[in-house]
């Protein structure tokens, strides 16, 4: 083989994994979304909001350019002063969702990381993924990854995505006793 085919092996490689494994997060975050007994979606306001925060920092990463980022299920930036208890940041719903708006948001969302990954070139992997006039726009970039180019904020988001998908799991043990099963990949 020669460089150029090697690389476009590596390249449809590493796209086919990272879609595997991105695909089986979101796949993990409806379930467990799924799952929650309609009681306890309405009563746990902790679990409703990571799963909000979630599903909204899931689309807003994969949003590209940052200034196209419009959120199916709307929210709003609180004051630090007037947060509820079990909110997990200042981005507050401007209504309480439910589980069936959540899923299909996510299923919109889903096939919006299918097609960023599928279809990325090297360039748009290594292209910055928010530009300095889109920062502040929707009040949600946290400092941190403001520099990220493309690559590095999908795995960021798949991080973030599976760090909450333990939590809610953890939440649903904690409350009914099971969560959802693991979800090892996505059909590529």
């Amino acid at each position: 083989m020669n460089k150029l085919s090697d690389s476009l092996i590596i390249d449809d490689l590493l796209k086919q994994s990272l879609w595997a494994n991105f695909g089986a997060a979101i796949d993990m975050l409806k379930n467990t979304i799924a799952l929650c007994p309609d009681e306890l979606w309405k009563k746990e306001k902790k679990f409703f909001y990571t799963a909000y925060h979630t599903t909204v920092f899931l689309d807003y990463y994969l949003s590209i350019p940052v200034i196209n980022f419009r959120p199916m299920l709307p929210y709003t930036i609180a004051d630090s002063s007037k947060l509820p208890a079990e909110a997990i940041d200042d981005v507050i719903p401007d209504r309480w969702y439910s589980k069936e708006e959540m899923i299909t948001y996510l299923s919109g969302i889903r096939d919006k990381c299918k097609k960023l990954i599928t279809g990325a070139t090297k360039d748009k992997l290594a292209e910055r993924w928010i530009q300095d006039d889109e920062i502040n726009l929707h009040g949600l970039c946290p400092s941190i990854v403001k520099h990220y180019p493309v690559i590095d904020i999908l795995f960021y988001n798949l991080r973030h995505v599976q760090h909450h998908v333990g939590q809610l799991n953890f939440m649903l043990h904690q409350k009914i006793n099971t969560a959802p099963d693991w979800v090892s990949q996505v059909d590529r």
